[in-house]
């Protein structure tokens, strides 16, 4: 308390109207294979169509992945994906070294920004197979960009629809080239043989390499000047030269225009559409445009690209990546296109590298997510993700059966014994819920049919619980339990399984008719009878102790005294009662007081609450019961008997 030395009036406040928090209970986390996207890094997801831009369709090897997370980003905006590294995964590079893998923007920051020569001069963004169709066309000079007299015709028998036209000299002219022969009409080189320029007419689709029998609009005079242009020339307002920038510091030639190409057509559907440009862009490490951001191509290429990263310079060129400062930096006359190659998606994943992707999830302090996908896996994949939310705990685990227990077993009772079998293998946990398979299901991508495994589905139902409800109420049943996109079920267990599948805890998934496909429990894993052998209680109490826990960090280096016990408690039991109206629990009790916190407690340096909860309870068994009376009979007389 501040000291006055003389009478007045000292003005304190203490607050006392903090409040538990809310917290997030329904963020999904799932670690997939896929044919893009970076390695080894948590990538926040809120749609399908996020999830496709960032990691790529589906394909045979990564569907069941792709629709676990598309399945829960049916219920629900909030997805955390981790891609998993398999082996052989790689990006494409000129080089094509198969060996070479950027897992995210953090990796390439450690260790290729200041350049990797031995790769070549770009490379694919992220690893897979889609880097393969992708080519970097660059023009660093205004001769690279336009020459108004490259060389002349040398063909005196030039006609109307000729493909072939031969010229003095080849050189200098390269496949994809713009040229003129000093009439209206423009023509891409599509190859070269010697002085023999094969070509299509520009406003041809032809261009794109096949050949077009329509060849030249009209003959061309022997002797006539071939303008050359640089086959992007269309695509920006002038030719590179010297920006601004570098012109104030004295030096010249620094911009280059870069384009990136879908060249085999793998990405966008058709060959030679153009991804990307880069207009105007610096050599100068130190260039800014006009509006004061940053200019060097590598780094404009780094924040802005979609598709590529820079790797090197081209080795023709002096000065490149130096600050301006009275240099020339247009050494390189001649456009560059370079096509990336040796991409790959990479095998099947272990469960080891399952494990490593999921890990990425281990951290509560770090990665907030409560939903836990396993996707398809084993029972060591499922056991490693329990250990995972067991020691967060704040999550759940919601996994599948195999596929090989399901999909493809003509004989239900087979299915039913597989699957329980499985779960045996998986030890006791409240952390997890099992669900009791596959559902058949249109990929739109493939325009086919697939079975995928139903715990993107039941992670989706209880995210959505969330929103609807609350995270204590039970996200299985006709009010909260209906599966969506469902065409059949794997396996569509009957009332007899559906006992056998409960009494070992999975949560059958049935489909019934009128009502639709529905998630007909919710157990946990537990094997032991508890009140946590519900998943409704499991998650009232992740949220209670996430909740709590996050208000009682306020008193953490506070005294240990009745002020800061009583300041808990006021925190604490008005949350509880509002927990408790909305039918949360039924009862509880918060001691913090000397009885706990005893002298010993105190001098330990150590604060103890115990907050006794009585969870509320869904229904699992519905009895009916119907009684016939006579006509003369008073209900008095035999109700309740």
């Amino acid at each position: 308390m501040a000291f006055q030395v003389s009478a007045g009036v000292l003005v304190q406040e203490k607050d006392l109207t903090r409040i538990i928090p809310a917290v997030s209970t329904s963020i999904g986390a799932v670690a997939i294979q896929a044919t893009k996207g970076p390695l080894d890094e948590v990538t926040s997801i809120s749609s399908e169509q996020e999830l496709v831009s960032t990691f790529g369709k589906p394909n045979s090897t990564t569907f069941e992945g792709f629709f676990t997370a598309a399945n829960f980003l049916a219920y629900s905006n909030s997805l955390r994906v981790v891609r998993v590294q398999n082996s052989s995964v790689a990006n494409a590079s000129q080089s094509g070294n198969t060996s070479f893998v950027i897992k995210n923007t953090q990796d390439y920051q450690d260790n290729y920004a200041a350049g990797q020569g031995s790769v070549g001069l770009w490379a694919a963004r992220t690893a897979g197979a889609f880097g393969n169709s992708l080519r970097i066309d660059s023009c660093p000079s205004a001769t690279a960009y336009e020459e108004a007299a490259k060389t002349t015709v040398n063909d005196a028998s030039t006609a109307v629809g000729d493909t072939v036209v031969t010229v003095t000299a080849g050189t200098g002219i390269s496949a994809g080239d713009i040229v003129n022969f000093g009439d209206n009409f423009e023509y891409r080189v599509v190859s070269i043989s010697t002085n023999n320029l094969n070509i299509v007419r520009k406003d041809e689709p032809a261009y794109f390499g096949t050949s077009d029998s329509s060849g030249l609009h009209a003959t061309i005079t022997d002797g006539a000047n071939v303008r050359r242009r640089w086959r992007h020339y269309d695509l920006f307002d002038k030719a590179p030269g010297t920006s601004p920038f570098v012109q104030a510091n004295g030096g010249t030639g620094d911009e280059i225009h870069v384009v990136v190409v879908d060249e085999d057509g793998q990405i966008t559907g058709t060959k030679g559409d153009v991804l990307e440009t880069f207009g105007a862009v610096s050599k100068a490490s130190d260039a800014k445009t006009a509006q004061g951001s940053n200019n060097y191509y590598p780094d404009v290429i780094y924040n802005q690209s979609n598709y590529i990263y820079w790797m090197d310079h081209n080795a023709g060129g002096s000065n490149w990546g130096t600050a301006a400062s009275g240099l020339t930096f247009t050494n390189v006359t001649a456009v560059s296109e370079v096509s990336l190659a040796n991409g790959n998606d990479g095998t099947v994943a272990t469960t080891a590298q399952k494990l490593t992707a999921y890990t990425k999830f281990a951290d509560a302090e770090t990665v907030e997510v409560s939903l836990i996908m396993a996707g398809n896996g084993d029972a060591t994949h499922i056991d490693n993700l329990i250990t995972i939310a067991e020691n967060r705990k704040d999550a759940v685990v919601f996994a599948s059966p195999e596929r090989s227990d399901v999909v493809n077993i003509a004989d239900d009772n087979t299915q039913k014994t597989n699957v329980v079998s499985f779960f045996n293998g998986i030890r006791s946990s409240s952390y997890v819920m099992f669900d009791s398979g596959y559902k058949y299901m249109y990929d739109r991508y493939s325009d086919l049919y697939r079975y995928v495994p139903l715990n993107g589905d039941m992670a989706g139902l209880t995210a959505r619980t969330d929103l609807i409800a609350d995270s204590w109420f039970s996200p299985a049943g006709l009010n909260r339990g209906i599966v969506r996109g469902a065409v059949k079920l794997a396996f569509n267990p009957s009332k007899a399984q559906r006992d056998e599948l409960y009494r070992a805890r999975v949560n059958p998934v049935a489909t019934f008719p009128g009502q639709g496909t529905v998630l007909f429990g919710d157990k946990t894993g537990l094997t032991a009878p508890s009140a946590f052998d519900r998943i409704n209680v499991r998650r009232l109490f992740i949220t209670l102790e996430k909740a709590i826990a996050t208000a009682s960090k306020f008193q953490l280096f506070e005294f240990n005294d009745e002020f800061t016990r009583a300041n808990f408690r006021n925190i604490v039991e008005p949350f509880l009662r509002e927990v408790q109206g909305r039918r949360g629990v039924t009862d509880f009790l918060v001691v913090c007081d000397e009885t706990n916190n005893t002298g010993e407690v105190i001098d330990r340096n150590e604060f103890i609450a115990e907050i006794f909860i009585k969870p509320a309870r869904s229904i699992n068994f519905i009895t009916l019961q119907f009684i016939a009376t006579r006509t003369g009979v008073s209900f008095d007389e035999v109700a309740g008997g």
